[in-house]
């Protein structure tokens, strides 16, 4: 037992994850956390409402059914068809899980073998490269460089080899805030479709599109049975601690991850499914609203920053803005930095430089969330100003 380590060795390096340090560095020094991307506002108060509702009528209190239940299946398939003129069977093409997270896992559990190979872009959420690595394949980063983090698509061209099986895409990205263009998407859907590969994609932040519009992968030509479109409730409606995910897909796609998902966590979040269910059919004035309202906030907390000495690269989508501190922190490395900006200042951030496999492409990146309210945020680019210019 002693000769080997105890944790499964395709998960070294993979400890603690960079939102737990710098959350508890938050906590412990009472900075402003800026790193983590929760709001620190509830959603609408109907939506809450809906959950209590369930929690009193009994609904979902016991075991849901295990690819969720009808209300959200039914929500998930109707909003498909509203934003994208999507048709999913919400019976077979529809799977609930708990949060996005978890639809990751699964469909990496599901969709690899040991050997193959998954192309993402990088810098990557964490979880991707944990999921992968649980799956036993081998990721192959795409690296997406400042200052507009655009995919090199030679680049992709040039990374499959016979053991490529998948594809990994998010767009919106996090942590870069790039959002993909049809045009991108359409050479990205040849590629897969040339290449017979499997592709899923993570579109949680999908109604937090600022500049440009959000154009899911699965809608075009070849993609509709290649393709995993994964996304989640808690970003579009601030309720990020309700964990509820979903799956769409061909129903051969779904049922494969399905049979992966049921021995997570078979079933979760079951009176929130139905609050979900009614959020989802909120109307159209709630999303652009919702934007609209993110947009401002990262246009405040850019200015904030600019001011204080970071260059910042603004985002296109999601709640994050990714800042470089090489001029006002020469020599210093975005890892160094975050850990002493607490007691610094009394703010958070997370170093993208953690979300690379190549470090040194993301060596003096910083991302910041922006998902707060406006009087916090203020307060935030002061004491950065303040720490920074005197």
């Amino acid at each position: 037992m002693r000769d080997r380590p105890l944790l499964n060795r395709r998960l070294d390096g993979l400890g603690t994850t960079i939102f737990a340090e710098m959350s508890a560095l938050a906590l412990s020094t009472g900075a402003i956390n800026l790193g983590q991307g929760f709001p620190d506002t509830d959603g609408p108060e109907s939506v809450r409402e809906a959950a209590v509702r369930a929690l009193r009528d009994g609904r979902g209190n016991q075991y849901p059914p295990g690819p969720g239940v009808p209300e959200l299946r039914r929500a998930v398939a109707d909003h498909q068809r509203r934003f994208y003129g999507l048709d999913f069977d919400p019976d077979t093409e529809v799977l609930v899980t708990a949060g996005a997270t978890e639809a990751i896992a699964a469909a990496m559990l599901a969709l690899l073998e040991p050997g193959d190979e998954v192309i993402a872009f990088e810098p990557f959420y964490d979880s991707y490269a944990a999921c992968i690595a649980m799956a036993g394949a081998v990721r192959v980063p795409l690296t997406l460089r400042a200052p507009d983090f655009r995919p090199d698509l030679d680049a992709l061209r040039a990374a499959v080899t016979p053991r490529t099986r998948l594809l990994l895409l998010n767009s919106p990205h996090n942590p870069t805030g790039m959002v993909l263009t049809p045009a991108e998407l359409t050479e990205i859907a040849a590629f897969a479709v040339d290449h017979d590969l499997l592709v899923v994609t993570d579109e949680v932040y999908e109604h937090l599109v600022f500049d440009g519009v959000h154009t899911p992968l699965i809608s075009l030509p070849g993609m509709r049975d290649r393709t995993v479109s994964l996304s989640s409730a808690g970003k579009t409606f601030s309720f990020t601690g309700w964990k509820v995910g979903w799956v769409t897909g061909s129903r051969e796609l779904v049922a494969a991850v399905r049979t992966t998902k049921q021995f997570l966590t078979y079933v979760a979040s079951g009176p929130f499914q139905y609050a979900v269910a009614e959020a989802l059919a909120l109307p159209d004035a709630y999303y652009a609203d919702f934007a609209a309202d993110l947009r401002a906030k990262r246009d405040l907390l850019a200015a904030g920053l600019r001011d204080a000495g970071f260059r910042t690269y603004d985002p296109q989508g999601t709640y994050f803005i990714t800042t470089d501190i090489t001029e006002l922190a020469p020599g210093t490395d975005a890892l160094t930095f975050c850990r002493a900006l607490p007691e610094r200042c009394g703010v958070v951030a997370v170093p993208n430089s953690v979300f690379y496999d190549h470090p040194t492409a993301g060596r003096t990146q910083v991302r910041f969330a922006f998902c707060k309210r406006p009087e916090v945020l203020r307060d935030a680019a002061d004491r950065l100003r303040t720490a920074f210019n005197g």
